[in-house]
């Protein structure tokens, strides 16, 4: 059996004195792309939070063997976790470019740097036309495309992506996706995609979690989830 790049064992998170997961259990192998599901209110934005050390958790929370519990949020960042929240969360008063440069901030091989800008303007030529383009000033799509590009700059193991699809038109979402999926084939960036639209994230995930109300009530291959019609009608409502 692969070795599990991240794992979590009865995590519980909080925020407060309000309780949010309950003894949540998952776990992502390296390579893999993993889809959280559920409704608002499930749970899985917190869930990512908690990986990101943003919230109170308990339990057991592991990256490659590594306890996370307890860790500040630039200590994950700098064992390889890039986390692209939802709302995207780029720096709306500087360029395009100046985005992508801060995103290498943990980054000593300075000299590569350049060569990863190139990178991402290769797979989404719209920012290298709009490099200089103060972020603010870009369409929803070309934002969401600028926080995968700068969040992948710190060169990450394992990629948090919240609610990608968001308030995106579905032409721009099916772009998004398509690169998400080179991204993981091609630098194989391992990926935790929080997502409501099931039916998305099911066809780019290898497997996922269903969350409901802070605990996982299904799991499985994705391939198995999407085929099994019950499954579907009862938990994901397509």
């Amino acid at each position: 059996m692969a070795a599990k790049l991240l794992e979590a064992k009865k995590l519980c998170a909080s925020y407060g004195a309000t309780q949010v997961l309950f003894d949540v259990d998952f776990s992502l192998e390296p390579g893999q792309i993993t889809a959280i599901l559920g409704a608002n209110g499930a749970g899985k934005t917190t869930t990512l939070r908690a990986i990101c050390q943003m919230v109170k958790t308990s339990g057991s929370l592991t990256l490659d063997g590594q306890s996370l519990i307890g860790k500040g949020t630039e200590s994950v960042v700098r064992m390889g976790v890039a986390h692209v929240p939802d709302g995207r969360g780029t720096f709306t008063a500087l360029s395009v470019e100046d985005n992508l440069k801060l995103g290498a901030y943990t980054r000593r091989d300075r000299h590569e740097v350049a060569g990863d800008i190139d990178k991402a303007y290769q797979r989404f030529p719209r920012l290298a036309e709009r490099r200089h383009q103060q972020a603010g000033t870009l369409s929803g799509g070309e934002q969401q495309m600028l926080a995968i590009s700068r969040a992948l700059m710190l060169r990450p193991r394992l990629l948090l992506l919240d609610e990608p699809s968001f308030g995106l038109a579905p032409l721009i979402v099916a772009e998004i996706f398509r690169i998400m999926r080179r991204i993981n084939e091609e630098d194989g960036v391992s990926m935790l995609v929080v997502e409501q639209n099931a039916n998305l994230a099911l066809d780019l995930a290898h497997h996922a979690y269903l969350l409901e109300t802070g605990t996982v009530a299904l799991s499985g291959p994705a391939e198995e989830i999407k085929r099994d019609e019950s499954v579907r009608r009862a938990y994901l409502g397509y």
